[in-house]
């Protein structure tokens, strides 16, 4: 009887031992072709609901995981499903890499998403996810796909130009936009022209584009989030690319410095990129095309050619351990000038590098990454009367961020410290030397959960960002929420707190202005503002601060096709801006004059809130996706509320794929685009400008200035602005890993006069880029 009591005891112990031993299943999954990380896939045990999917980096982590036997399993589309026999005893760590091989049938029932499983576990709130592959998707301006070109088809998105084009998300204006290069700030990505961006498409891995609502892993911005990953490079073999257009050329290199000695082991890889704009050369074969639709310099562009020119260099070195850890050494140089026919240059020079980290502790469940990188960025104009104008800012960042899986659930904490100076020079209309310079620290710490607690998400946050300069201190709470109410309905929202010190050297009032330059916040704002309803508050934070609130729904109307709606509210409760209202100078002589007369930088703030919609369908030779916003953003400056010019009420983009032929090797991109007018300054008459400069000036025979009489601020509107963008697509398959493709494009193929600004003393209208041609071939080995 004894001894039955014994065993028994003996049995419940190891039946309870056995039962709630849990380990965890982690590792990488790579492509077996390139070793590149494969990211966003499904990784899970056969047979059971227990899974994960791979991040930017390739890293799945299982945990909670019962001690047996299981069949570890990843599958991904366009990809042979790969298996691992796993063994796992007790509470330990099994770290398992996956290699996976692209396959050429496609299956038509493939149902299994990794995107489908984030939509359900993850808030996803605000954010897109854009990898190569639907860059490619878009009509290539010039032969090559670019990134500045994907963004502007993004609900939230508003792009102002086709020359000196900027974006602007949800309301915030390009200096409120981080843009982080495996985690080095950069300070310019988009290039003077427009349509191309400092990034080459074919050495990115992934880019995560925040728009609102972002959480407090990420701070001193206050509208939008702009993350990209590079890749490795080429594990296995010497590879490349080389392209040509007419509107520039590219070549990249990639391939193993040391290959492994066995599969799954160590190694190490470089890619190099470098691409080049002849635009101000090659344009010049438009010359006659050019002059045949330009009337007094109409289209907004020189009869000799597009004066705009670029360089682009990115080279990255990549150490990879056997367990998965990785080391990583990066550098840039982006270059940009801009040569006009009346004499006046731009000429932007953007340079940096830097290294990060992916550490797999062996005996612990968290996974460490770091950064650690150095970016300067300088611009210089010459007016066309010969005064300069210059702003550089660089500076360190870096930083640590640890996270802790459990089950579906994670939680993750960090810091990050940023040193960057900006220095600001102009001559002013006496020939005097304006110079601004600025020194500043920012260090933030931050830590932030997500819980999956049955069919509801939650995603709470804080950060705390400490900006050295200005003695102040930022406290930011966020959270984001998500509720599945079905498999294929599901509701969510988010909220936060942001701020930043970082202001743009031009206004936001500019219509059209190439020179990007930075300044740190001042610290000799004005004591008291004016608010809308005429009280007075005083100002006691030198921050610009906003605060976001966003809900929205997401619907699988069935397996092809997604329907994703989100209502914004952004607040910026407190901006920096360039004083336009300043008439008299700061100094005691005007103690008496308000701040907003006399400052040279004033507060404002402002509201931006609209709707987003974006349906997308997926098949294997036709994707589709429809895009429409309607967005009010507005501004008080103390004395005026306005519109900033990047105001677009609507806007609707409209993008087709279509791959066909009998070997798939033909694809046709097409792109449509909407936008109601932005908003500008009417004239409403002029009249003669007289200086009275001395006291017997006779005024009836004096000759003065011609003067504008200006309207209400902003309160015109532009005409619509409509494009339509086309490009088909032969590749050519020459060997195993040698293919040619062809291409052709057409930018604004029904040639609309897009209104790009208006001479306010000729009347003579000013558009943006015509009809424009482009051929190109790329040749990949």
């Amino acid at each position: 009887m004894k001894l039955n009591k014994i065993l028994s005891v003996i049995v419940l112990l190891v039946v309870t031992v056995t039962t709630f031993a849990q380990g965890t299943i982690r590792g990488f999954v790579y492509d077996e072709k390139s070793g590149e990380p494969v990211i966003f896939t499904n990784v899970f045990l056969k047979g059971t609901t227990m899974g994960s999917a791979t991040d930017v980096n390739g890293f799945y982590s299982i945990t909670k995981v019962p001690a047996g036997s299981y069949t570890l399993m990843v599958t991904s589309l366009g990809y042979d499903t790969a298996k691992a026999s796993i063994t796992i005893k007790g509470n330990e760590i099994i770290n398992q890499k996956l290699f996976i091989k692209e396959t050429m049938i496609q299956m038509a029932t493939f149902n299994i998403s990794a995107e489908k499983t984030e939509a359900t576990t993850e808030v996803k709130m605000s954010v897109s996810k854009v990898t190569p592959k639907e860059i490619q998707s878009m009509p290539s301006i010039g032969g090559d796909p670019d990134l500045a070109q994907y963004l502007q088809v993004l609900p939230g998105v508003t792009f102002t130009g086709d020359q000196g084009g900027q974006l602007y998300i949800r309301g915030g204006s390009p200096v409120q936009n981080k843009v982080l290069l495996d985690g080095m700030i950069i300070y310019n990505p988009f290039h003077s022209i427009g349509l191309f961006s400092v990034f080459d498409t074919d050495i990115m891995r992934n880019a995560d584009v925040y728009t609102g609502g972002f959480g407090a892993q990420y701070g001193g911005r206050v509208s939008s989030i702009m993350d990209i990953t590079t890749r490795d490079g080429n594990k296995k073999r010497l590879s490349g690319k080389v392209s040509a257009s007419s509107f520039g050329g590219k070549v990249l290199l990639e391939g193993p410095l040391k290959k492994e000695k066995k599969v799954g082991g160590g190694s190490s890889s470089f890619v190099l990129s470098g691409k080049h704009s002849y635009l101000e050369q090659s344009s010049k074969i438009y010359q006659s095309y050019f002059k045949s639709i330009s009337t007094d310099n109409a289209r907004g562009i020189d009869t000799t050619g597009l004066p705009y020119g670029f360089t682009d260099i990115y080279g990255k070195v990549s150490f990879n351990s056997e367990n998965g850890s990785k080391f990583n050494l990066f550098g840039f140089n982006f270059k940009d000038q801009v040569n006009f026919s009346d004499q006046s240059k731009i000429s932007w020079d953007s340079y940096g590098g830097g290294s990060n980290f992916v550490l797999i502790p062996g005996s612990s469940k968290t996974l460490i990454e770091g950064v650690f990188a150095y970016s300067k960025y300088k611009i210089d104009m010459i007016e066309a009367d010969g005064k300069p104008r210059t702003s550089n800012v660089g500076g360190f960042n870096g930083g640590m961020t640890f996270t802790t899986f459990s089950g579906d659930n994670e939680f993750k904490y960090g810091f990050d410290v940023l040193g960057l100076s900006t220095n600001y020079e102009f001559t002013n209309a006496v020939d005097l030397i304006i110079q601004q310079t600025q020194s500043t620290t920012e260090l933030g710490g931050f830590m932030s959960f997500r819980w999956n607690l049955g069919n509801f998400v939650l995603e709470p946050g804080v950060r705390v960002q400490y900006y050295a300069s200005l003695s102040e201190l930022s406290p930011e709470p966020r959270l984001g929420m998500k509720y599945n109410l079905t498999e294929w309905w599901r509701v969510k929202a988010a909220a936060g707190m942001y701020s930043q010190n970082l202001i743009s050297a031009n206004s936001d009032r500019d219509i059209v202005n190439l020179f990007y330059g930075f300044i740190s916040g001042p610290d000799n704002l004005q004591e008291n503002f004016t608010k809308q309803d005429g009280s007075v508050e005083e100002v006691k934070s030198k921050l610009q601060k906003a605060n976001h609130a966003i809900f929205g729904f997401e619907f699988d109307l069935n397996r092809s096709v997604t329907l994703n709606t989100e209502g914004y509210y952004k607040a910026f409760t407190q901006l920096t801006n360039t004083n336009r209202n300043k008439i008299f100078p700061d100094n005691s002589e005007f103690s008496n004059i308000s701040d907003e007369l006399k400052k040279d930088y004033i507060i404002e703030t402002g509201n931006a809130y609209g709707l987003d919609f974006s349906l997308k369908y997926t098949s294997t030779h036709l994707n589709v996706w429809a895009i429409y916003s309607l967005s009010k953003v507005n501004r008080w400056d103390g004395i005026t509320e306005y519109n900033p010019v990047f105001d677009r009420r609507h806007n609707v983009n409209l993008v087709a794929a279509y791959i066909f032929g009998k070997n798939l090797n033909w694809e046709f991109n097409a792109r449509w685009n909407l936008g109601s007018g932005f908003p500008f300054t009417q004239t409403q008459g002029f009249y003669e400008g007289l200086n009275f400069s001395t006291i017997d000036q006779d005024p009836t025979s004096a000759n003065g200035n011609l003067e504008i009489a200006y309207a209400d601020f902003n309160k015109g509107r532009l005409p619509y602005y409509h494009r339509l963008d086309l490009t088909l697509k032969r590749t050519f398959i020459m060997g195993k890993n040698t293919e040619l493709e062809l291409n052709a494009s057409v930018t604004n193929a029904y040639n609309r006069e897009n209104i790009f600004y208006l001479d306010r003393v000729s009347g003579n209208k000013v558009y943006q880029l015509p009809i424009l041609p482009s051929f190109g071939m790329s040749f990949t080995f």
